[in-house]
């Protein structure tokens, strides 16, 4: 039962729908939530088979995933449906007109019939391709066959029974070894055993099914057109040996008993339901003239197996005289009627049909259904396709009838998957258990309907059993969803209050001690209950309220500690100054965002244990966030404090290697003002490059200046390359330290000349020692001996600058001689370069008829052309081309406007040299003259395969990129 209230209450939140034709399940109750909250999928849903048969289908059976089909009147094609893609053609070698009368394929899927019919019967074995010809059998037209599930095997049928069209029942067994010296044959054996009657003589055998009960009485069933026989008996030792014939010679002097009906349909067909493969059926259906008997089947009576027998009337439309059905099969709680046009299926409790499937006209007339007893799957087909039903979910409307009878667990049991049924089951049954006074059933079952909550809840009340509703809420709020947080809060609120209010009852009642106890258990227990869990942290808030109300602290600090609400318990611990309890309780728990909260209070009562624990947690706290704390402890200005603020700031930067600047600016504040001999060394070991300090360069500066490090300040300057400051700063402190700022701009001379300079003035105007500023002369080699007189007062004599004025005058007379061996240089290259210019003026080259262009390979001489010194020649067009691409965007265009211009040129007049120099001097612009020189100077200043413009094409492609694809279709 408990499997089936979980399931229950998992599937609360979906809705159902009622599958069309199926009955109602609501059952009318005051109060009860009746909705349908599960859609519901159909019982039967069919499928078409992707199959397009290459010759019409004449007959179908499947059997254990097995299924095999007569194609035409010659193919059998066999598909083992666990491999659908991998099927099996035989071929039945049959040349004549003889057509497949019925198919039989036993329980294992693996002995295969096909009586003919001319009177011949086939058998085909799974693991086989031949198809063997069963001689025994000739001149029998097989009707049906009953297969022996107790003792066949894939290898051998066991003793099996066949009915033929004349009434006659024989006992065969079938091997499928391919015979030898002693078996010739796959038949072993086959011979007769009963004939069946009807009043005007022998009758076909319709349907013949053979089963063995629990009790290992053996029953075969056979049916006629308007009569159902039933064979019992218990046979001897050794009989599954023996076969059939020991329970068929009971009946040799007297019929067995029959049912008979007068309708005839010409035909009728039997149908059982075995809920597994090898169990014994339950149930049966038998389809015959006057519609269809349906019963159970009881293999413990001595007389019938059949009980509780009832006609179903065929639906409206299907009968003898109307649509007459062509085949049944049955499943737990309905029996399907195949038609020629559609599937009809039939509640076996109500006689309702609950569905009326019809099928297209385009896929023929229905020929039969068939039943896989394994898998459950019922197959119909016509001539050109196969259809396929799934069943799902028969027992919808089962749990009514327990439910009438107050058998609350089966009623369970049939509407499990129905939410909606299972609702009112659960709801008669909690009404039933409240009338009955077992208050807390009937609460656990309540709590796990839709009920009205409220009614529920007042009927408790009214009833004064407070611990029955307990259970029901505490049920309630187990069963609530995550989105439900509203009920969920209450709920707990209203469980908290109510064991709140007893324990407020029988506390100080010296009798009640025990109950006091068992109840004060219970509380605790539902407090950490990690059913409950969710919920009562979700609504901590109002139960801290109730129990701060009722001042139950005890139980306070206990529901905080089970909720981790250590916030509250730590605040509980300070407002009792239990400053080490609460720090205790941080360190064990280590919530960053705690330390973070009462930091603040806890350093000013305990700073020392506070920082130890800081330190412990490492890089898990955010150090800026402990900052405020810092601040509000260290600003009392004592060196305790202040140590300890610097502590965990050294711990922060040397250990975790903190770059934040917030820090590191902190830091500098706490050397600053209490340890200002660690300042500079921390400046120094930070390094001197701007972008890799960690501190604010302004904020230091500042903060040095403010409290008067002005060695730190001048650090400072250094870093932030304010190289003047910095030196007018150190010479404040000491003359060394000016002289090594001095010297740190080492790519800007002019900068450091400047800064020595500063220090030479300081020198000599300040400390009136000429001796240290010849010093300072000698140590910086941008000074001279005339950079510094000027500082120097009148009074000084010239002795002191004796050897310096004479170092520089030797300087400068070296610098002297250099300028004139330049000179000197520059006027003899001048003179090469002018005897190099007059031999180029008398160079010449020839150029013969057959000469060709560069570029065009035409002949040079048909048109303008132009010789380079390396000895290429271009026509002056090809030329243009063949440059234009490699010169900058403004050479091209300078190249189109004298290309412009001299096309608009007036052609040269006759006359002489000065004579066109006037004509272009009174047009107003450069000649044609010029403009030809200034196009030559641009065009042909270099040999286009020899000068520059050819090494600037090297990276250049032979294709452009833009044409590449015109190019490349080109030469396809």
């Amino acid at each position: 039962m408990a499997s089936i209230l979980d399931e229950y209450e998992d599937s609360l939140s979906r809705s159902a729908v009622l599958q069309p034709g199926c009955p109602s399940v609501g059952i009318p109750h005051s109060g009860y939530v009746n909705a349908q909250l599960e859609k519901e999928v159909p019982i039967f849903t069919k499928q078409r088979i992707d199959f397009t048969p290459s010759d019409r289908i004449t007959s179908l059976v499947v059997s254990s995933n097995q299924l095999c089909m007569s194609l035409g009147k010659d193919t059998l094609l066999r598909i083992d449906l666990g491999k659908a893609n991998e099927p099996n053609h035989v071929e039945l070698g049959r040349k004549d007109d003889t057509k497949v009368h019925k198919m039989f394929l036993d329980h294992t899927g693996s002995h295969l019939l096909i009586a003919l019919s001319n009177t011949e019967v086939l058998y085909v074995n799974r693991n086989g391709q031949k198809v063997r010809p069963l001689a025994r059998w000739k001149g029998q037209l097989v009707e049906s066959v009953g297969w022996n599930k107790a003792v066949g095997t894939e290898s051998s049928t066991g003793p099996i029974l066949v009915g033929t069209a004349q009434g006659q029942i024989f006992e065969a067994e079938l091997s499928a070894s391919e015979g030898g010296l002693f078996v010739s044959a796959a038949d072993l054996y086959f011979r007769p055993l009963y004939v069946l009657n009807e009043e005007g003589g022998p009758a076909p055998v319709c349907s013949l099914e053979a089963e063995r009960g629990p009790d290992g009485r053996g029953f075969v069933i056979a049916t006629t057109r308007q009569r159902l026989f039933q064979f019992i008996g218990r046979g001897t030792e050794g009989a599954e040996a023996q076969g059939f014939s020991g329970l068929f010679a009971a009946y040799t002097d007297h019929p067995p008993p029959f049912r008979e009906f007068p309708s005839n349909l010409g035909y009728s067909e039997l149908a059982f339901y075995t809920p597994k493969l090898r169990s014994a059926p339950r149930a049966f259906a038998w389809m015959m003239g006057d519609g269809v008997l349906y019963g159970s089947l009881d293999c413990g009576r001595p007389d019938s197996l059949l009980s509780e027998e009832r006609v179903w009337e065929y639906p409206e439309g299907v009968g003898p005289g109307a649509s007459p059905p062509l085949a049944i099969v049955l499943t737990q709680f309905h029996f399907l009627l195949l038609l020629a046009d559609r599937v009809e299926a039939v509640c076996t409790l109500t006689g309702q049909v609950v569905l009326r499937d019809h099928f297209l006209e385009k896929f023929g007339p229905l020929k039969h259904m068939v039943k896989d007893a394994a898998s459950g799957q019922l197959w119909a087909y016509t001539e050109r396709a196969v259809f396929r039903y799934h069943v799902q979910r028969e027992a919808r409307d089962v749990w009514r009838t327990y439910l009438d009878m107050n058998r609350f667990d089966l009623a369970k049991e049939y509407c499990r998957e129905r939410p909606d049924c299972l609702d009112t089951v659960l709801a008669r049954e909690a009404d039933f258990c409240f009338r009955q006074r077992r208050y807390l059933e009937s609460a656990r079952c309540y709590a796990l309907t839709h009920s009205y909550f409220e009614e529920i809840a007042l009927k408790f009340l009214e009833a004064r059993q407070e611990e029955a509703l307990v259970e029901f809420l505490q049920r309630k709020l187990a069963g609530l969803k995550p989105a439900e947080r509203t009920q969920a809060t209450l709920l707990t609120t209203w469980l908290t209050e109510l064991y709140l209010s007893q324990l407020g009852a029988l506390q100080g009642t010296p009798d009640a001690r025990n109950l006091y106890r068992e109840t004060q258990e219970r509380f605790r227990s539902f407090l950490s209950s990690p059913r409950h869990k969710e919920w009562l942290f979700d609504s901590r808030a109002s139960i801290h309220e109730l129990l701060a109300s009722h001042g139950d602290t005890e139980h306070m600090v206990y529901f905080a500690v089970i909720m981790q609400d250590y916030e509250r318990v730590v605040a509980y611990h300070c407002q009792h100054e239990a400053y080490e309890e609460a720090l205790a309780v941080l360190a064990r728990h280590r919530d960053p965002q705690l330390f973070y909260k009462f930091s603040p209070m806890l350093i000013r009562h305990i700073p020392r244990q506070l920082v130890d624990a800081w330190m412990e947690l490492g890089s898990r706290l955010d150090a800026r966030q402990l900052i405020p704390a810092l601040v509000n402890y260290s600003q009392g200005g004592e060196a305790q404090q202040v140590s300890q603020a610097i502590r965990y700031m050294e711990f922060c930067v040397k250990v975790l290697g903190e770059t934040e600047q917030a820090i590191h600016n902190y830091l500098l504040s706490l050397y600053a003002r209490g340890q200002p001999d660690s300042l500079l060394a921390y400046l120094e070991q930070a390094g001197a490059s701007p972008h890799r300090v960690h501190y604010d360069l302004k904020y230091a500066l500042r903060l040095c200046a403010e409290h008067g490090h002005h060695r730190a300040c001048v650090h400072v300057y250094k870093v932030l390359e304010l190289y003047e400051e910095a030196v007018d700063l150190a010479l404040q402190v000491d003359v060394d330290l000016a002289k090594q700022c001095a010297d740190l701009p080492e790519e800007d001379e002019e900068l450091r000349k400047k800064l020595w300079l500063k220090i030479a003035r300081h020198v000599v105007q300040e400390e009136e020692d000429v001796q240290t500023a010849m010093a300072c002369l000698a140590s910086c080699p941008l000074l001279k001996i005339e950079d510094v007189l000027p500082f120097f007062p009148d009074f000084v004599t010239i002795d002191h600058f004796k050897e310096a004025i004479c170092s520089s005058l030797k300087a400068y007379n070296h610098h002297i001689q250099e300028l004139q061996r330049e000179m000197e240089e520059a006027t003899a290259s001048a003179q090469r370069i002018r005897r190099d210019l007059q031999e180029l003026r008398g160079r010449y080259g020839t150029v013969e008829h057959q000469d060709k262009c560069a570029s065009c390979d035409f002949p040079l001489l048909n048109r303008p052309f132009y010789l380079f010194l390396c000895g290429h020649m271009f026509h002056a067009d090809c030329l243009l081309q063949a440059v234009r691409p490699g010169l900058p965007a403004y050479k091209q265009a300078r190249l189109e406007e004298l290309q412009r211009k001299l096309g608009a040129a007036p052609p040269p007049a006759k006359g002489s040299a000065r004579a066109k120099e006037a004509d272009g001097g009174a047009a107003g612009g450069p000649s044609r003259e010029q403009l030809k020189a200034d196009l030559d100077e641009l065009v042909a200043a270099e040999c286009v395969y020899c000068g520059e413009l050819m090494i600037r094409s090297i990276d250049r492609p032979f294709i452009d990129p833009q044409r590449y694809e015109e190019e490349h279709l080109s030469w396809l």
